[in-house]
């Protein structure tokens, strides 16, 4: 299936997702009418919305031209940023924290930038392999870095609430570019700084 560009998807039709919510709850057994039930369709309605508001953005917006010149080129690293997504496969949630670093040419990114640049792509269905990759590319792509490195944990609950009932495993990858990939010396300095 070939990817939308983020900038032409359109807002979900909440109403129409509430209906189907209330669909399901019928089908799982329960009684969408009974008091506790009444409003749930439409907050997880609001709820999927938010989840994979990702979708409905992009790059360029989320960086907003937040460049700022800078002489050196040292690593920048910004690390135990939170996350938050759904895993495409169950829908279940999948959180953890994210290390980003890069080596500035002249120009850093606002900081800021680095995690909503993480918001963007994680606010999709995802795998967590994809979802590194993504941030990677992106960081390089709007920082013009020399390098960058990426590095997630997370606990995924497809694992821990259903299957094999792992609460206790936690998923770790990485994605490294340019010189974070070709330089060890470089990598090593960014995984001992995370």
């Amino acid at each position: 299936m070939k990817k939308k560009n983020s900038s032409s998807v359109k807002a979900p039709d909440e109403k129409r997702i509430a209906a189907l919510v209330k669909e399901l709850l019928v089908e799982l057994g329960e009684d969408p009418e009974r008091d506790g039930l009444v409003k749930t369709p439409m907050r997880v309605a609001k709820s999927l919305a938010f989840l994979t508001r990702g979708y409905r953005q992009n790059l360029k917006a989320v960086v907003n031209g937040a460049y700022f010149k800078s002489g050196t080129n040292h690593m920048v690293i910004l690390k135990d940023i939170e996350l938050y997504s759904l895993c495409e496969h169950h829908m279940l949630p999948f959180y953890g924290k994210c290390a980003i670093g890069y080596i500035s040419q002249g120009k850093v990114l606002g900081v800021s930038k680095l995690a909503r640049i993480v918001d963007m792509f994680a606010r999709r269905l995802q795998i967590q392999e994809r979802l590194t990759e993504e941030i990677a590319n992106a960081v390089m792509a709007e920082s013009g870095a020399e390098g960058v490195g990426v590095v997630i944990h997370a606990r995924h609950l497809c694992m821990a609430m259903r299957g094999v009932e792992k609460q206790n495993s936690e998923m770790t990858t990485s994605a490294v570019l340019g010189s974070f990939r070709t330089d060890e010396k470089v990598r090593q300095e960014f995984l001992s700084l995370i």
